[in-house]
């Protein structure tokens, strides 16, 4: 796809989930999204369309408690366009209209699921509707056999589409405030039917599609996977196994004590696995000792793959990263991965989006902490979790001032659409001049 085209498709997708977030927060606002009839103000509607959307899952209501059947409906129809795309969606529709799909929507529609290359790219975002409904609807019949016991039928045929869609979508929103406001998954905490279904729905919505068509296509020729899906898979693995054996060693006394000795177990992988953006808590996130804090918001700044439904600098660029600071120190001109050499481009692109991501993170913290009376750590928690669209909070997003809502809403959004897809998007595409300065040198390190 030329350089040009692919700015032009940045723009378009960068203004579509605008655009999406502000039709959601218009509907949100309508006196029917709330129980109580009510008008809710601009900016926290604003704040929760924003947050579906982008698949986020930070609140400044309970969702439950807060809005009726039909705020929660808008809900997630916003947390499902966000999840899969709503170019995925606009293309879809015109291909059921029978309309023909050019060019330059296959590029758009390449852009927005990470494809490396046009030819194929319908195929596969028919691959990814299929494969959705499939996962979704598997999700929903396994938490409908352990919700209906406790919300009844309709109840829990609600509730186990709500959370299906949500975990599938990385995005976090529950409505498990009807037991207890912000409880999310507390009460589920020893349960290994929702834990494990809801920690495979995560994993699956955040390996991204691509990953998905190649696995369809090889099955289990291990051999004949592209290195995308070989780097991603074995990352993604090593990443849950570290993480959720370093939970349950500095939580087992402090987050978990009041587990048993199995929901310790279950407790340790679900937060593994959870602050790769999807959001869910099975134990009190202001609960987490120093370490357990720590270790969440690496993991949140980590994420999910490229062309998921999750957030992050993403899984591959944190690989490329290190794979880059590993040859530096072996001296080797080359980066290498199964024995495949990365182009220098690749891995450029990997340090830069990498350094915007922190440099919006840090900026954004300073001007929450220079706006309202915070902690630290209760600042950078909820800006990590904002940029990397997982929804996860110490509790402090109910107090944030407006602007401080206003911060936290623009880091969601550049999250989504991508901090670099944003800074490209927004300046303009100049040519390279054949004249170039003299050379100069500076100490470094």
């Amino acid at each position: 796809m030329p350089s040009k085209a692919r700015f032009g498709a940045r723009r378009i997708l960068a203004a579509g989930f605008a655009l999406i977030i502000l039709c959601g927060a218009l509907l949100l606002m309508l006196p029917p999204a709330s129980r109580n009839g009510e008008s809710i103000p601009f900016l926290n509607a604003l704040f929760t369309a924003t947050s579906a959307t982008c698949v986020t899952g930070l609140v400044v209501y309970d969702t439950w408690t807060q809005f009726s059947l039909f705020g929660q409906v808008i809900i997630l129809l916003l947390v499902q366009i966000g999840g899969l795309g709503f170019m995925t969606f606009t293309i879809l529709f015109s291909m059921a209209l029978g309309k023909r799909v050019g060019l330059k929507e296959r590029g758009y529609l390449m852009e927005a699921v990470s494809a490396f290359q046009l030819g194929g790219v319908v195929r596969l975002a028919k691959h990814i509707l299929l494969g959705t409904l499939f996962f979704e609807s598997l999700g929903a019949i396994l938490l409908f056999s352990r919700f209906w016991q406790r919300f009844g039928l309709t109840g829990g045929i609600w509730f186990a589409i709500f959370h299906s869609v949500s975990a599938f979508c990385n995005a976090g929103f529950d409505l498990m405030g009807s037991i207890r406001p912000f409880a999310s998954f507390t009460p589920f905490a020893n349960d290994p039917l929702v834990n494990l279904t809801l920690i495979g729905l995560i994993i699956i919505g955040g390996i991204g599609f691509v990953i998905w068509d190649d696995l369809l296509k090889n099955r289990w020729h291990y051999g004949s996977y592209l290195l995308h899906t070989k780097v991603t898979l074995v990352s993604t693995g090593l990443v849950l196994c570290v993480s959720a054996a370093l939970f349950y060693f500095l939580e087992k006394d402090v987050s978990f004590a009041g587990l048993s000795g199995g929901g310790k177990l279950l407790a340790a992988l679900f937060q593994a696995v959870t602050p790769r953006t999807a959001g869910f808590n099975t134990v009190d996130t202001a609960a987490l000792s120093q370490g357990g804090s720590l270790l969440t918001m690496l993991l949140m700044a980590i994420g999910a793959a490229p062309g998921s439904t999750g957030g992050g600098i993403k899984i591959t660029t944190f690989v490329v990263i290190l794979s880059a600071v590993w040859a530096n120190l072996q001296r080797r001109d080359d980066v290498e991965i199964f024995h495949r050499r990365l182009e220098t481009s690749q891995i450029k692109r990997a340090f830069l989006s990498a350094a915007f991501y922190f440099i919006l993170l840090s900026s954004a913290c300073l001007l929450i902490l220079a706006t309202q009376n915070l902690t630290l750590k209760d600042a950078l928690f909820e800006t990590f979790s904002a940029i990397g669209t997982v929804g996860l909070s110490m509790g402090i997003t109910r107090e944030l001032l407006p602007f401080s809502k206003l911060v936290i809403i623009l880091l969601m959004y550049a999250g989504r659409v991508g901090s670099l897809t944003i800074f490209l998007a927004a300046t303009e595409h100049r040519s390279v001049s054949p004249l170039r300065s003299p050379e100069g040198k500076i100490i470094v390190g």
